[in-house]
């Protein structure tokens, strides 16, 4: 998660507190800061020992030099997204009973907010840092249906675009998405399904769900399921649909992933609320690098950036993996 993905964010050596003991980190206006994770190509596991020299970092090609760094400090603010197809649900009900459990592995300072979606995203309850209300909130959501179609795309756009909205400033911002990955797209088959909801206006494109998670610094980590039954319905619905997908891309987790510094995790045999302790401990080694861009650019620049590791770092490239976002745009 990044803390902030465009140039109008830095952080300040100095730390204030806030009312309720909460770190508020002071901004300005000139560093670019990113949300990183070295895993291993193997075992997944991450590598939270590292320090700035082991880094490299290019925007567009040039090298920029890392002037702030920093590992776990900053809180999370995290989405809690959860699909409610019937391939989902089930896993959900799961997932609300050992919820306490998992949620226990995030920080006193760690806000979370509970959202669900169909064929639009649903708030089911606010950013907080009560966890045991988060918990609540997921027991809710378990108990949520919808016969709508999948819209991926409004789901990760919505839950990006709430994000922005959390209490922190200064967080780093992750969706933590329950999902098939089986996405329908607009056509005239479920029309009915976004015409209401959405005012009469079609779900937001793949291309506007990607530039929200960059312009909110937001990481994907979805947790997928595999469900034959479901794997068997979603491809007679793909062929059914392929018309609509070439003009209407469905969105795929393992993309927005990608795009943004995550990754997706399966489930391998574990329970829902163990993989999501697991996601979360994973966060925890991601570290937050800054810079300032040494070429200046025109608001509205999507500028593409790399992270890797320095030949000075204590790990070998080929075993190990940089995950970073490939970009940002310029305020």
């Amino acid at each position: 998660m990044a803390a902030r993905p465009a140039a109008w964010i830095a952080l300040l050596a100095a730390v204030a507190w806030g009312q309720d003991s909460t770190p508020v980190y002071r901004t300005n206006s000139d560093l670019v800061l990113l949300d990183v994770q070295v895993i291993h190509q193997k075992t997944k596991s991450s590598m939270g020992q590292l320090e700035a020299k082991d880094f490299e970092l290019f925007e567009g090609g040039a090298r920029q030099t890392i002037s702030f760094f920093d590992h776990d400090q900053l809180p999370l603010s995290a989405v809690l997204l959860f699909d409610l197809t019937d391939s989902v649900r089930g896993v959900l009900h799961r997932l609300a009973a050992g919820a306490q459990t998992a949620l226990d592995h995030l920080k006193p300072t760690d806000e979370v907010a509970v959202v669900t979606y169909a064929a639009s995203a649903t708030l089911v309850d606010d950013f907080t840092r009560d966890h045991a209300r988060t918990a609540a909130a997921i027991a809710r959501a378990a108990d949520m249906k919808s016969g709508d179609a999948a819209f991926f795309n409004e789901a990760v756009y919505q839950a990006a675009a709430r994000l922005e909205s959390s209490a922190n400033p200064s967080s780093r911002r992750v969706i933590l998405w329950l999902t098939d990955n089986l996405a329908n797209v607009p056509n005239p088959s479920n029309q009915r399904h976004f015409a209401g909801g959405l005012g009469g206006a079609a779900p937001h494109t793949e291309q506007e769900a990607i530039r929200k998670l960059h312009e909110s610094g937001t990481v994907a980590m979805p947790l997928l399921l595999k469900d034959p039954v479901a794997a068997v319905w979603g491809e007679m619905v793909i062929a059914m649909e392929s018309p609509y997908r070439k003009a209407y891309p469905p969105g795929d987790a393992h993309k927005y992933a990608e795009l943004t510094g995550g990754f997706a995790a399966g489930m391998r045999g574990k329970e829902v609320d163990e993989r999501l302790a697991q996601a979360i401990d994973s966060l925890r080694g991601r570290y937050t690098i800054g810079y300032r861009p040494s070429e200046e650019k025109a608001p509205g620049t999507f500028c593409r950036v790399k992270v890797t590791l320095s030949p000075a770092a204590p790990l070998r490239p080929q075993e190990w993996k940089v995950l970073a976002r490939d970009g940002y745009y310029r305020k």
